[in-house]
C-alpha cells in the first residue's frame, strides 16, 4: 500500500475546479441544538459518508464533500487517498477511468473527477486527512433551510486537509452503497398524531404507491400520490424529529430529512426508521416510494 509523507508544517488543501451541479461540505452535524431554532443538518446518507471517511483512515465524523448529481472535479496539493461512496459514479483521475473508485491514490495535481450517478443521487467524497471548514455551533455542514454552514463548492474554491494519521485499512470487499434499486420500501412506526387520522387515511398511507416529487431536497421528500383526506387541522406547532412523515392540508405527505425544521404545525403520522432514511436520501425524482409498518 502506498504511504503519504508529508512534512509536519506543509500545508495541503483540495481545490476545486469544478463543483457540479451543487456540492456541500457535511459532517456528523451540530446535534443538540434544537432549543435555539437549529436542526442537526449533516450526511443525508450517513452511513455512505461515514463509510467513505472509514475507507481513508478518518474518523467516522470528519467532513466530506456531498455531491449531486455529479460533475464534481478537484485536484489536490500533496498525495492523498480519496473514497467515494454512496450513488455509484464513473470516476476519471486525469481523463482515465478508475476500475475501484471506491478508494483513489490521488498524486499531487491529478484531476480527479465525478461522473453521473448511475443510480441514487448522493455521492460522498473523503480525502483521508479530513476536510476543513470554518464551523457554526461546532459542525461545518451546510443547512440548506437556515443557512449556517459553509457555502456551496465554487470553482476555485480551496479547503484545507488535515494530516494524515493512518493508512486505510478498509478491505475495498466491504465497501458497499445503498441505492434504490426499484420501489424505497420505508419502514416505520405510527405516531405522534396517527390519531388525528382515520382508519381509511391510515391505510391509504400503506397502500398507495407514492412518487418523489420535484421539489424535494435536503429538507425533505415530498411525495406525490392520492391525496389522503385529513385536510386542513388546527395544532399547535410541535417538534419535528429527523423522519418524520408530516401531512400537510395537501394530504400528500413529506419526510423530513436532515436540514428539517425543529417545528412544525400540521400532523405527523409516523416515523421513518433512520436506516431506511439513508436509502430515501438517494431517491431520484420520480422513484417509486412505499410505507410499512411491519416492524
Amino acid at each position: 500500500m502506498t504511504t503519504l509523507l508529508e512534512k509536519p508544517t506543509q500545508t495541503v488543501a483540495a481545490c476545486i475546479l469544478d463543483p457540479g451541479a451543487s456540492t456541500t461540505i457535511q459532517d456528523a452535524g451540530r446535534a443538540g441544538y434544537a432549543h435555539l431554532g437549529i436542526t442537526a443538518s449533516g450526511p443525508v446518507d450517513r452511513a455512505a459518508a461515514a463509510l467513505a471517511n472509514r475507507l481513508v483512515g478518518n474518523a467516522e465524523n470528519a467532513a466530506v464533500f456531498e455531491n449531486l448529481f455529479g460533475g464534481l472535479s478537484f485536484t489536490v496539493t500533496s498525495p492523498r487517498y480519496v473514497a467515494l461512496t454512496g450513488a455509484p459514479v464513473e470516476v476519471r483521475v486525469d481523463g482515465r477511468v478508475v476500475r475501484e473508485p471506491q478508494r483513489v491514490y490521488l498524486a499531487a495535481g491529478q484531476r480527479l473527477s465525478v461522473g453521473r450517478p448511475a443510480a441514487g443521487l448522493r455521492i460522498y467524497v473523503a480525502i483521508s486527512g479530513g476536510i476543513r471548514a470554518d464551523t457554526t455551533f461546532g459542525s461545518a455542514s451546510s443547512d440548506a433551510l437556515s443557512g449556517l454552514g459553509p457555502a456551496a463548492l465554487a470553482a476555485g474554491d480551496e479547503y484545507k486537509l488535515g494530516p494524515t494519521t493512518t493508512a486505510p485499512e478498509l478491505p475495498l470487499e466491504l465497501a458497499r452503497s445503498r441505492y434504490p434499486e426499484g420501489t424505497v420500501q420505508l419502514r416505520f412506526r405510527w405516531g405522534p398524531r396517527d390519531s388525528l387520522f382515520s382508519v381509511e387515511d391510515k391505510q391509504a398511507l400503506v397502500s398507495t404507491s407514492w412518487t418523489v416529487g420535484a421539489n424535494s431536497n435536503r429538507v425533505g421528500i415530498r411525495l406525490t400520490g392520492q391525496p389522503l383526506t385529513i385536510g386542513s387541522v388546527d395544532l399547535r406547532s410541535e417538534g419535528m424529529a429527523l423522519g418524520a412523515i408530516q401531512v400537510p392540508p395537501s394530504g400528500e405527505p413529506i419526510v423530513f430529512l436532515a436540514d428539517h425544521p425543529v417545528t412544525g404545525g400540521y400532523p405527523v403520522i409516523g416515523v421513518v426508521t433512520e436506516d431506511d432514511l439513508d436509502l430515501l436520501g438517494q431517491a431520484a425524482v420520480g422513484s417509486t416510494v412505499t410505507f410499512s409498518n411491519s416492524l
